[in-house]
């Protein structure tokens, strides 16, 4: 699970030496510095034991198994506990990650967390995740790119091992979105659900890898999807509190429009850069939004049903978690295989929007 085409993606910028100085790992080809693959060591995730089924949530607000089974193909969510954050989830998931990978907490070089839903607007879940797993050595910090997040963290990471800067890097996606949904609003408080996904990146020679990762964002749509208060904008207020502007609140329907042409328009991306086909795919792993998206999507990118790897059903939206739990399950599920080809596709708040496309 390596980067093995640097090419197909934006390219470091290349250091230029002073007078005298010749760059540590030069290609001997091109005198440049050298870039190196990327793999996947380790997977990981993590979702709370707690779970909450639709029929629950038809005791809380006015809505039925059935109106959310219809037009989400989600069943039942996991929820934290009130005394497990962010942290906590992201820890279990990364202490598991590195457990498949054979490596302990002090092997670790970089932290990079993505999350919408921070124990604390700062210091960073990084820094927190850091000292609970006792990774004393490595730098940390957090990615806030939505559901985007963990292919946000995948390419940054890569970024950091490619260019010899760090050896072993930890991305974990994680949310508790349950602290941040208005359980009164019946068009949200069923979509969403608590978990982690984690991965460890190394370089490894002559294995195959992360071949391309591709990025997208439009701030001009930045309302259809956000969190309106707690930050400098609308700090909290009694105003804020009684508005109830400190939960999620989304456009659904047009929402809906973006992710599906966005996620679309991603992946091939990711395909075109690879000489790819759809066909070439193993397995297809999209953001578990709801059923409805991700069918449109595989249906405008031309896979079959089998290709997708779905679990939204069990678990709802988990946001930035959410492609980290499928990738875990789908390769202990034997769903991925040595030399399959994998395709992850991600939309988010922000507007953001991502691929990432995997040799394993």
């Amino acid at each position: 699970m390596t980067r093995s085409d640097r090419s197909a993606t934006s390219q470091p910028v290349d250091p230029v030496p002073g007078p005298g100085i010749v760059p540590a790992f030069t290609n001997p080809r091109t005198g440049r510095p050298a870039l190196r693959t990327v793999s996947v060591v380790g997977l990981g995730s993590y979702v709370p034991p707690q779970i909450l089924t639709n029929a629950d949530l038809a005791r809380m607000v006015d809505t039925s198994d059935d109106w959310i089974t219809s037009r989400t193909g989600i069943r039942e969510r996991r929820l934290a506990s009130p005394n497990e954050a962010t942290s906590d989830l992201a820890c279990e998931a990364a202490r598991r990650a590195l457990s498949s990978a054979g490596l302990r907490p002090q092997d670790v070089d970089l932290i990079i967390v993505a999350t919408i839903t921070p124990d604390m607007p700062f210091p960073s879940t990084a820094c927190l995740v850091q000292e609970k797993l006792g990774a004393n050595r490595a730098a940390a910090f957090d990615v806030q790119a939505a559901c985007s997040g963990y292919v946000y963290a995948l390419d940054i990471a890569s970024h950091f091992i490619s260019s010899h800067t760090y050896e072993t890097v930890l991305i974990i996606g994680a949310e508790k979105m349950s602290a941040f949904i208005d359980w009164t609003d019946r068009n949200t408080c069923v979509l969403f659900g608590d978990g982690a996904g984690a991965a460890v990146l190394q370089h490894r020679p002559h294995s195959h890898g992360l071949i391309t990762t591709c990025l997208g964002a439009n701030g001009g749509d930045a309302r259809l999807l956000e969190l309106p208060a707690g930050g400098s904008a609308r700090p909290a207020s009694p105003d804020t509190l009684s508005q109830r502007l400190h939960f999620l609140r989304m456009d659904g329907k047009e929402t809906f429009r973006k992710a599906v042409t966005a996620m679309v328009s991603a992946g091939q991306e990711a395909l075109a850069r690879a000489h790819l086909t759809i066909a070439d795919i193993r397995c297809i792993i999209p953001h578990q939004a709801n059923h409805r998206i991700m069918s449109a999507v595989a249906e405008r990118l031309g896979a079959t049903p089998e290709q997708v790897f779905t679990n939204v059903e069990r678990y709802g939206n988990t946001s930035a978690a959410s492609v980290g739990i499928g990738l875990d399950e789908a390769v202990r599920e034997g769903r991925i295989q040595t030399g399959d080809y994998v395709l992850l596709v991600v939309f988010g708040a922000g507007l953001t929007w991502g691929s990432a496309l995997i040799h394993w």
